[in-house]
């Protein structure tokens, strides 16, 4: 996995196990592979994925079933969408709002291009 060096490498790889349950990869009620088994498929330090389960599962995406492991959460998808757009929504959009301001595009041009993408 490469990491960015703009975010702690736990958050990136909440993130990614959060992008593979979106895919279906795991599914809600699914076990998740091990955290020593996810470290060696990612080659990472087995106390990074640690943090990164504990993050999953403070958040309530992730499950622990003592002598079990992790399993996928039956509403992990709904949280995770819920998470992400409230941080885009909060920050993100502000970020890409200011730069269609700054090149001079106007709301009328936005929402053209918004529909355009979604006929894509």
């Amino acid at each position: 996995m490469i990491f960015k060096e703009r975010q702690s490498i736990y958050l990136q790889i909440a993130d990614r196990i959060s992008d593979e349950i979106l895919a279906g990869t795991y599914a809600p009620g699914a076990r998740v592979p091990s955290v020593r088994e996810y470290a060696v498929m990612i080659e990472v330090n087995l106390n990074t994925v640690m943090r990164s389960y504990d993050t999953l599962q403070s958040w309530g995406i992730l499950d622990m079933r003592r002598g079990l492991g992790y399993f996928v959460a039956d509403d992990a998808v709904q949280t995770i969408l819920a998470r992400r757009r409230e941080s885009f929504m909060s920050s993100g959009a502000d970020e890409f709002f200011e730069t269609a301001r700054t090149l001079g595009i106007s709301p009328e041009e936005l929402a053209e291009m918004y529909r355009n993408y979604l006929k894509r």
